[in-house]
C-alpha cells in the first residue's frame, strides 16, 4: 500500500526561506563579530597578520592542507561506504577540496558541505543517503576534535588555562540543549531515532570507527600545526604549551558555521585565549589573521576543481544543444 505524505505549504515556505537566509544571517553574524573585534582593538594586528605571510610558512600550509584534505576525504570514503555508497579516491579528494574552498569563500561556512553532498548523490542516485554520509563525517570530525581539544588541555593542565576549557564546556553544554530542543518536539524526535538508527550502522564495526577517529586525528593536528605555522611567521615566541592551548581553542572555533569563510568565531576566539594564556588579545588576532590567509591559498587546489567543472558542465551543455 502506498504511503501520501501530506506537504503543508507554510511549513515548506517556513524552510524554504530558513535554507535562502540561513547562510547570510550566520555571514551577517561573523561579520559581526568582525566588526566589533576591530572597533575594540583596532585594525592594526589585521595588517600584520596579512603583511607576515611568507612563502616558507605558504609551502608549509599547503603540505598540510593537503594531509587534511586527503585524511579528510578517507573519512568520508569510509562513512560512504559503510552506508552502501561508491566513492573513488580521487574524486573525494577533488569534491573535498572544492567543498572546502567553497566554504571559505561563501556565506555560513556550510555550502560547499552541501554542494559536495548534491553532488555525489546525484552521481549515484542517492542525494539523501549522501547526504547522511557528509554530515555523518563532519559530526565525527567535530566530535573527535573536541575530544582531543580536552585531552590536549587535561595534559597541559586545567587549571592553567581554565579559561580556554571554558570555551570548551560552552560548546559542548550548546550542542546539549541544540539536541534536547530537538527533542522536545515529537516531529523531530521521530526524525532524529529514524536518522539514527540508519546512521548506526556506519560506525557498527571498531574498524570504521578506528579509522574516523585517526583520519580526524590527522586533520586536527594538521589544522593546528598550520596555526602554529601562522604564530611563526608572525613572530610570537613562548613556551609551546601556551601557544599549543590557545591554538587548539582557535581551531576549534573556526568549526563554528557563524562566519563568512571562517572569519569571525576564530578571531574573537583566539584574540580570547591568547589573552588568557598571557599573550595578548592582539596577538592572537595577528596569529588567526595570518592562519586565515594560509589556509586560503592552501585551498587554490580547490578553486581549479570548481573550474574544471565549470568547464565540463558547459561543455555538457553545449553538447546536449547540438
Amino acid at each position: 500500500m502506498a504511503m501520501t505524505v501530506v506537504t503543508h505549504p507554510e511549513t515548506s515556505s517556513t524552510a524554504a526561506r530558513a535554507a535562502r537566509w540561513g547562510p547570510w544571517i550566520r555571514a551577517a553574524i561573523g561579520v559581526a563579530i568582525l566588526a566589533a573585534i576591530v572597533a575594540a582593538v583596532g585594525a592594526e594586528p589585521f595588517v600584520r597578520g596579512l603583511t607576515a605571510v611568507s612563502p616558507a610558512a605558504i609551502g608549509a600550509a599547503v603540505v598540510l592542507a593537503a594531509a587534511a584534505t586527503a585524511a579528510a576525504a578517507w573519512r568520508w570514503r569510509i562513512l560512504a561506504g559503510r552506508m552502501g555508497l561508491r566513492l573513488g579516491w580521487v574524486e573525494s579528494i577533488g569534491a573535498y577540496y572544492r567543498s572546502q574552498f567553497l566554504n571559505t569563500v561563501l556565506p555560513g561556512g556550510v555550502v560547499g558541505d552541501v554542494h559536495r553532498a548534491v553532488v555525489h548523490g546525484r552521481s549515484v542516485d542517492q542525494v539523501a543517503q549522501a547526504a547522511r554520509a557528509v554530515a555523518a563525517e563532519r559530526t565525527a570530525g567535530q566530535a573527535v576534535q573536541l575530544v582531543l581539544a580536552v585531552g590536549v588541555l587535561a595534559a597541559i593542565g586545567f587549571s592553567a588555562y581554565s579559561p580556554a576549557m571554558t570555551v570548551l564546556l560552552v560548546s559542548v553544554v550548546l550542542a546539549v540543549v541544540a539536541l534536547a530542543i530537538a527533542a522536545a518536539n515529537r516531529r523531530a524526535r521521530s526524525a532524529l531515532r529514524r536518522e539514527w538508527a540508519i546512521l548506526r550502522g556506519a560506525f557498527a564495526t571498531p574498524g570504521a570507527v578506528l579509522g574516523v577517529v585517526a583520519a580526524s586525528t590527522v586533520v586536527v593536528v594538521a589544522h593546528v600545526a598550520t596555526f602554529l605555522v601562522a604564530c611563526a611567521a608572525v613572530g610570537i615566541e613562548a613556551p609551546a604549551e601556551r601557544i599549543g592551548a590557545a591554538a587548539v581553542v582557535a581551531v576549534l572555533a573556526s568549526s563554528i558555521p557563524l562566519s563568512i569563510g571562517g572569519w569571525g568565531p576564530r578571531e574573537g576566539a583566539a584574540a580570547w585565549a591568547f589573552g588568557a594564556v598571557g599573550l595578548g588579545a592582539a596577538a592572537g588576532l595577528t596569529a588567526a589573521t595570518a592562519y586565515g590567509v594560509l589556509a586560503m591559498i592552501a585551498l587554490a587546489p580547490g578553486a581549479a576543481v570548481v573550474a574544471v567543472s565549470l568547464v565540463r558542465r558547459r561543455r555538457r551543455a553545449q553538447e546536449a544543444v547540438s
